[in-house]
């Protein structure tokens, strides 16, 4: 892009706060994250579970905040990288951090209900640090496994609870209530003000949650590199599975 540090760093400071810490020709964007180099810190716990080379794949971010899984699978050649989020900062900021790492990057506002009108479906399907935003996540994985999901999912969230993961039974008698009050069995932590201080954080799940949820949206789990991210396949939709479509109101 040919631009010098400082104005790098002047253009930084502009289009911040930034929530992805990325290394823009030596200028780090979030360099105080409470989290530390983040999200770098989670990609190198599961980048090898993703293929090394993307030649002739498409990718689709949803929820790509400014652009670093985007960026990271573009420069594993994927022929065409779409990343779409709800909110224009982090669209501007993503189309900056691309234009200065010098990747193609198309990036689009777009809600994850919406993904049905891109009308196209994709080789991999990034889903990282979106679930527990939202007010309908199973609505939102619904939708994704319909429309855009052709084969490799990547889903992250942050998990709350217990971590175990128990069989489950195909069915359990109305007055087995015990079960319920088990760590292990899947629960789905409803926030009604905020948790860390974000409003927009909803529903929490527990790590049987996750994976339930994942199942029961039609995604099979091929592995589990890191505590919060799941490599899944697309597989066949259980029976109602398929996503609802709402018609939309109008106001009085």
């Amino acid at each position: 892009m040919g631009l010098s540090s400082t104005e790098i760093r002047q253009r930084v400071a502009a289009l911040g706060p930034w929530f992805h810490n990325i290394d823009l020709a030596g200028v780090r964007t979030a360099p105080d994250h409470f989290l530390g180099d983040y999200p770098h810190v989670k990609w190198r716990k599961f980048a090898d579970a993703i293929p090394e080379d993307l030649t002739g794949k498409t990718v689709l971010d949803i929820g790509c905040n400014a652009g670093f899984y985007s960026i990271e699978l573009k420069k594993r050649g994927a022929d065409r990288v779409l990343g779409v989020d709800f909110d224009d900062t982090y669209l501007a900021q993503a189309r900056f951090a691309a234009e200065v790492a010098g990747t193609e990057i198309e990036f689009q506002k777009l809600s994850v209900y919406d993904v049905g009108e891109l009308k196209e479906q994709f080789d991999v399907v990034l889903f990282m640090g979106v679930l527990y935003h939202l007010r309908h996540p199973l609505l939102a994985l619904d939708l994704i496994r319909e429309h855009v999901a052709r084969d490799l999912l990547v889903f992250q969230s942050m998990q709350r609870g217990s971590s175990a993961v128990a069989p489950l039974e195909e069915n359990y008698h109305f007055w087995n209530t015990e079960l319920f009050d088990k760590p292990e069995f899947p629960k789905l932590h409803f926030i009604e003000h905020r948790y860390a201080g974000d409003p927009t954080n909803w529903w929490i799940p527990n790590a049987a949650c996750v994976e339930g949820m994942l199942r029961s949206s039609g995604f099979e789990i091929v592995s589990h590199p890191e505590s919060e991210v799941y490599i899944c396949r697309a597989g066949p939709q259980p029976n109602g599975a398929r996503p609802v479509y709402p018609a939309k109101g109008h106001n009085a």
